[in-house]
């Protein structure tokens, strides 16, 4: 099945040094660009990530130090790769809880300024979960009838993630091939709609942004800070991505400019 844009969607997929989204870094991202009318765009670059890679990670994907030695760094490819995403909506599988965030965390260390704010969001293992819970590689072989070669390169993640929701628009009916539809059903991964791409704060049936982790969990993230604003100050000395760091900014600017009002 085609699928309907309104504008292009990237799909993507980042191989790194580990998964803390604050600490390591990516070693290879590729991404597939598909525009309204069908055509695509594939695109796949190793990249040194400026630190070791370590030896679990290298069994993953099988990407070592050598191999990346001679790679550009990423501040280097970062605004020509922005470039490719800018417009677009971005998809992946598991990219809103890792990959997003990921990227995010690797434009803002390149000093790159990226809006993701207009961005719809699709993440097929979202949509995998819900209808049938399992892993990429059982996906691709349920949806695809095929088995995934080379499964954790890069390249062959994004080609199977964009093959495997073709499939799931072919076999769920209640599936819109819309991107608007596919990214708020993916949204819903979490209880409630995520305000930051992990999920820190969380919209209520109000509109109001819920904080959904630690002491102060299920509280309005807007009293929190009007009470307490020695908290704000925590969230952004803190171990937090920095899309998570100008949520909580936006809610303080709120509240500071409602008590000068």
């Amino acid at each position: 099945m085609k699928l309907n844009l309104q504008r292009p969607v990237v799909f993507f997929d980042l191989e790194t040094t580990g998964t803390n989204i604050l600490e390591d870094r990516i070693v290879e991202i590729s991404l597939i660009k598909v525009n309204p009318d069908g055509s695509e765009i594939e695109r796949t670059r190793r990249i040194n990530p400026e630190m070791p890679i370590p030896a679990e990670s290298t069994a993953v994907h099988g990407i070592t130090d050598a191999d990346v030695a001679n790679e550009p760094k990423f501040r280097q490819i970062a605004n020509s790769l922005a470039e490719i995403f800018r417009g677009c909506d971005i998809a992946g599988f598991n990219s809103n809880k890792f990959d997003v965030p990921m990227l995010d965390q690797e434009f803002s260390r390149a000093g790159v300024e990226f809006d993701f704010s207009d961005v719809r969001f699709i993440d097929v293992q979202t949509i995998y979960h819900k209808k049938e819970p399992r892993t990429l590689v059982a996906a691709y072989k349920h949806y695809c009838g095929k088995d995934l070669e080379e499964a954790h390169s890069a390249n062959a993640d994004t080609r199977a993630t964009l093959e495997v929701l073709k499939a799931q628009l072919d076999t769920y009916p209640d599936l819109e091939n819309s991107i608007e539809f596919l990214s708020d059903f993916t949204a819903t991964a979490f209880k409630h709609r995520p305000v930051d791409f992990m999920g820190r704060l969380v919209y209520d049936d109000q509109g109001r942004e819920i904080i959904n982790f630690g002491k102060y969990k299920d509280k309005v993230a807007e009293d929190v800070l009007r009470r307490e604003p020695g908290y704000y100050k925590w969230i952004m000395d803190g171990d937090f991505t920095r899309n998570t760091k100008a949520a909580f900014t936006k809610i303080y600017e709120r509240v500071k400019q409602r008590k000068n009002a």
